[in-house]
């Protein structure tokens, strides 16, 4: 195993062009990049209607400049996002104990880098820890101070970190993850006390309506009763939600759960105990059941039995305009 100071960056990219390469200048941008190891995961094309944007950001990934190394792997054929992550995290950490996932729809501050391998080296070892994320919503607080850092029960996707200890104990299946969450009479906990649909994301995977790597990661450390370090300002911002997302427009909303502004400054991470603020959790749950209220829940109930019902190009039609509906670019 290669042991190296700066954890090494696992880029995955598919067929949006623009936005990884506002992704890749944002990432080139941050302090630490020049000293960074980059090594892009470059999904096959699911049909003929993707090949020519797949050969666009190839074309684009041949040209990147800026990091210590850039190494590319180029699927032949389509693996799907969460096989892709799956294989590709599983490639990296088994190589170097340690990494940085980002995505092709992710914009970071110039501090992310900073921040994440402070936070990978500050909790390498403290098995309490999940994971080190660098996005957080856009939390409106009007009492108390947000602090630079503090732990939650959760593990993100959006811009993350981890070790091969932890890693090596994702849980793929979700029905297993499932079974037990209902077995321990954690699925009120498991979704921010009823706030967040969790639980019905993990079991659109589990019927295949999803394919979904990041709720089975969430599931799996959440049994395990591990916590992620989270920024108090987001040192990342989504931009997927307006064409081509692979997985954008399965909730209501999504433009406002997640737009948060960067961080313009970074303080060095100073060690916190891990423990779950109780204060940032609150916040995050009255959150979440602000932007999931039971009028958006009634209807994704009535999209779930309309799922059921119609044919496949109808669904698929349906679908594109609830993306347009929600997502306008």
């Amino acid at each position: 195993m290669k042991k190296t100071k700066l954890a090494p960056i696992a880029l995955f990219v598919y067929s949006r062009p623009d936005h990884l390469k506002r992704t890749v200048e944002a990432l080139a941008a941050n302090t630490l990049a020049a000293e960074s190891e980059l090594i892009i995961f470059s999904d096959g094309p699911k049909n003929d209607d993707v090949i020519s944007r797949v050969e666009q950001v190839r074309l684009f990934i041949d040209k990147i400049k800026g990091f210590a190394s850039i190494r590319t792997i180029k699927r032949e054929k389509n693996m799907g996002l969460a096989n892709s992550i799956i294989t590709g995290v599983t490639q990296v950490i088994n190589e170097y104990g340690k990494i940085i996932v980002l995505e092709d729809d992710l914009v970071t501050s110039k501090f992310f880098l900073d921040y994440m391998n402070d936070g990978l080296d500050l909790y390498e070892n403290n098995r309490e820890v999940s994971s080190i994320n660098g996005f957080m919503h856009p939390l409106k607080v009007s009492s108390t101070p947000i602090p630079e850092s503090y732990f939650l029960p959760h593990s993100d996707c959006l811009g993350w970190g981890t070790w091969k200890r932890v890693w090596d104990n994702f849980n793929s299946d979700a029905c297993v993850l499932l079974k037990e969450l209902k077995k321990r009479k954690l699925v009120d906990k498991f979704d921010f006390d009823s706030s967040y649909p969790y639980t019905r994301l993990l079991k659109q995977q589990i019927k295949g309506k999803v394919d979904s790597w990041a709720i089975r990661w969430y599931a799996t450390n959440f049994l395990l009763d591990l916590k992620g370090l989270y920024p108090g300002k987001s040192l990342v911002q989504h931009i997927g939600f307006d064409s081509y997302g692979t997985h954008c427009g399965e909730f209501n909303n999504s433009d406002e759960l997640f737009n948060s502004s960067l961080a313009e400054s970074y303080n060095k991470i100073q060690k916190v105990a891990v423990k779950i603020d109780p204060v940032l959790y609150g916040y995050l749950r009255d959150y979440y059941k602000r932007i999931f209220s039971r009028r958006n829940a009634v209807i994704e109930f009535i999209f779930d039995i309309v799922r059921t019902i119609l044919p496949k190009p109808i669904l698929r039609f349906t679908r594109k305009i609830r993306v347009k509906r929600h997502h306008r670019s």
